[in-house]
């Protein structure tokens, strides 16, 4: 009997204690991320997200005291990777940095996706914008684009490699506005792309500055433009391609971003949205983003997710115009 008054009693003391000073364990949540975390990347290593995903990999880690590993999985224009993402765990473990690829384009490249790139993934942080170039191998006698379109009129099916969307459609952008044959050679990923056009096997390419940049400066590819309406920051000397009068109102820019999973815990997405938002904001890290031609910046997850709903519908027109047929 004794013991049953002392249990009864300390029962009675318990529930008379403020809440907090009963608090459960730490829910899975409050301890995460508690094991490596994967960053799955649709593009192979060498490509300019891959480069983006590495720094940010690193300086991720370093903030949430944990590994964030790279794992590649280039491959369908992104949607094997996409595919992966979309099927992990929605706990915070599995993560994916990606473009307007396989969130705008693909919907509108591609007759069957495997995934649906609004329902199937949480936006976690815009990590900035990957500006394109078109680039020649230095071998082709032209040094402007004017002089490329007139030399592609005259040598009709000269075709052009493209490694992840916006090189697909700043292609068939490009024949189209010029009106110029171009023939389209597709590759998995952006350093196969470029290995041949380099090599002279294909003339030309779109590719985003931060895979191209290094070919370029040591003259093994020859920029002529960048894609955008603007000149970019990062390379003030190269001239929008719009300049070119047959190509005005071209304007076609490639966004990065960290998405997770559907459904993974509102907590776990806003401290991984601080932390990377702090990584597109440093003052560190901008010379290492800088120097692969990143141009880095943050938004919220919910700024996130309305400017990937803009883009569906922008790039599905960017599509139609550029005359693609769904494959």
């Amino acid at each position: 009997m004794p013991n049953f008054r002392i249990r009864r009693t300390l029962a009675a003391a318990i529930l008379a204690l403020p809440a907090a000073a009963i608090s459960l364990p730490a829910s899975a949540n409050d301890a995460y991320p508690s094991r490596p975390i994967r960053l799955v990347v649709p593009f192979a290593a060498g490509s300019g997200t891959d480069a983006v995903a590495r720094i940010t990999a690193k300086e991720l880690g370093d903030a949430l005291n944990q590994n964030v590993i790279v794992d590649n999985r280039p491959g369908a224009n992104g949607s094997i990777a996409a595919e992966i993402v979309a099927q992990a765990a929605p706990d915070g473990y599995t993560l994916f940095m990606t473009t307007n690829t396989t969130h705008s384009a693909n919907p509108s490249l591609m007759k069957k996706l495997p995934y649906d790139p609004i329902k199937d993934f949480t936006p976690v942080a815009r990590m900035g914008n990957l500006p394109f170039m078109l680039v020649i191998n230095p071998k082709l006698p032209v040094k402007t684009v004017g002089e490329l379109i007139a030399y592609a009129k005259s040598h009709p099916g000269m075709s052009y490699a493209s490694g992840n969307s916006t090189g697909i459609v700043s292609g068939a952008t490009l024949a189209r506005m010029a009106q110029i044959d171009l023939l389209h050679v597709p590759y998995k990923s952006t350093p196969p792309a470029m290995t041949d056009v380099i090599a002279g096997q294909v003339p030309m390419m779109f590719v985003d500055v931060a895979a191209g940049i290094a070919n370029v400066k040591a003259g093994r590819m020859r920029a002529l433009a960048v894609t955008t309406a603007q000149r970019s920051r990062l390379l003030p000397d190269l001239p929008p391609i719009g300049d070119a009068p047959e190509l005005k109102g071209f304007d076609i820019t490639s966004w990065n971003g960290v998405f997770a999973p559907a459904k993974t815990p509102q907590p776990i997405v806003d401290r991984l949205n601080r932390e990377l938002s702090k990584i597109a904001a440093s003052k560190e890290v901008a010379p290492k983003f800088e120097a692969l031609g990143f141009e880095a910046f943050g938004q919220t997850p919910q700024q996130f997710a309305g400017f990937v709903g803009s883009e569906l519908v922008k790039w599905n027109k960017l599509v139609k115009d550029a005359g693609i047929q769904p494959e």
